[in-house]
């Protein structure tokens, strides 16, 4: 059993006074068996009412204003979560895919899942899975060939791909981070009928190391007829363990930014994230982004994508 002391600081500057600053926050830890909310509290500038709602995911999600002119935008967030034992990774029902399309007939749920989103990309996905999928082969083994092809065929690059870049771009030039990783393998499984939702959260930190440990992450849940959903990590090549914490779920990164928002005034915005992760013993991963952004004035685009647009935090 692992109990994580996670501290995530989103600070936005501005050049000059905005005003009437609308936002939409996910950064509640997501209810589900497997972590323990032990402690959450959340800090925001000028202490706001937060309107606080479940959304079409389950996710709990929260909304703010702030009507008065500032020149700054703090949202910290102090959350302990407790997990079980270490999850063995890899044991997952052999079903096939006749079991499949058993469980998700009349599933509209599951259904709305499974549809891919660039359709215009199907006949270059299938030509990527020709390889992978085999007659017999059960939904759970081909999920593991699909993280194991993008983690051996794809760089891990940092700076290269922001929130815009599209699944095609990404199959081009082979490259990006956890968030473009996520996005091509749904497309891979949703070719093949697999209801598959992306995952935001963290990565805590392990003996072994893993690519963005100690900051915002990515991975993908599939579903295996009769395991459920279940969590798989292409940027490492590894299913799931208890050192993912998650926060939100949906169909795309779209669905599961952790903070966006409008606000009115001709300013300049800078973005800094802060991210420590500590254990029991006192032992601390931290993380710090500093990012410049370029974008157009009055529009607060979501943290986690302007992280991925700089390269930073969302790795």
């Amino acid at each position: 059993m692992s109990v994580f002391n996670i501290h995530h600081i989103t600070r936005y500057e501005y050049d000059r006074p905005v005003k009437e600053s609308v936002n939409e926050i996910r950064i509640y830890p997501y209810a589900c068996p497997g972590q323990e909310v032990l402690f959450h509290e959340l800090n925001i500038t000028d202490n706001p009412d937060i309107f606080s709602l479940t959304d079409y995911w389950g996710n709990k999600a929260g909304m703010f204003n702030l009507l008065s002119a500032h020149k700054e935008l703090v949202i910290e967030s102090k959350l302990i979560v407790r997990t079980p034992g270490q999850q063995e990774s890899g044991h997952h029902s052999m079903a096939g895919f006749d079991t499949l399309n058993e469980e998700i007939s009349n599933n509209l749920s599951l259904l709305e899942l499974s549809r891919i989103e660039e359709a215009g990309l199907k006949e270059q996905i299938n030509s990527l899975i020709m390889d992978l999928h085999h007659p017999g082969d059960s939904v759970a083994g081909f999920i593991g060939k699909c993280g194991e092809y993008i983690f051996k065929h794809f760089k891990y690059i940092k700076g290269i791909t922001s929130i815009e870049t599209t699944v095609a771009e990404i199959l081009e030039h082979r490259s990006g981070v956890c968030q473009d990783f996520a996005h091509v393998m749904l497309e891979m499984l949703r070719t093949l009928q697999i209801p598959s939702r992306y995952v935001s959260g963290y990565i805590c930190p392990n003996k072994n190391g893993m690519r963005g440990e100690g900051a915002t992450h990515a991975w993908v849940e599939a579903w295996i007829p009769g395991s459920g959903w279940t969590g798989i990590d292409p940027t490492n090549n590894v299913w799931v363990t208890n050192n993912h914490i998650r926060l939100a779920v949906g169909r795309n990164f779209n669905d599961c930014s952790p903070i966006k928002g409008t606000f009115k005034g001709p300013a300049r915005q800078s973005l800094s994230v802060y991210v420590s992760i500590g254990y029991e013993d006192g032992q601390t991963f931290e993380d710090i982004t500093r990012v410049k952004l370029e974008s157009q004035p009055g529009i607060q685009d979501d943290v986690e994508a302007l992280e991925t647009f700089a390269g930073q935090q969302q790795q």
